[in-house]
């Protein structure tokens, strides 16, 4: 079974939205990110990988509003078997994302590689056999 292990929030100040999760829950920072795709944090209650992240374009963003857009973005799963997942989701016709499909940073043992979709009702969500920084295998 697939396990929710990682949640993106896009914002246009990730550093004042990052300083606001770990000042007020308690989140730790375990990265940060400032490629040509997006900047931000990666923030963990060690269970699930939040990352606080402004786009840097349209294309990254994958949103009609483009870089504009603020809120929820996509969350991801992780797959036991990356292969037979894709399979299945290509099975069912889901809506690969070619042009954002790309290798995320490397971090302490996990390599955050994603496979982005659309599930059926637009919604933007990762698959990673490998998980994400800070999160538990639990």
């Amino acid at each position: 079974m697939a396990k929710i292990k990682h949640i993106a929030l896009s914002t246009q100040d990730p550093e004042k939205t990052a300083a606001f999760y770990k000042e007020t829950l308690g989140l730790q920072e375990v990265g940060k990110v400032d490629g040509p795709l997006a900047e931000g944090y990666y923030l963990t209650d060690g269970s699930i990988n939040v990352a606080i992240l402004k786009f840097k374009n349209d294309q990254a963003a994958d949103k009609p509003e483009g870089v504009n857009f603020v809120g929820l973005h996509h969350f991801g799963f992780k797959v036991e078997d990356l292969e037979a997942t894709e399979a299945r989701l290509e099975a069912a016709h889901a809506d690969k994302r070619p042009q954002v499909n790309m290798a995320m940073p490397q971090a302490a043992g996990h390599r955050n590689f994603e496979v982005k979709y659309r599930g059926p009702d637009g919604v933007i969500f990762d698959i990673s056999s490998t998980g994400w920084v800070g999160t538990s295998d639990a």
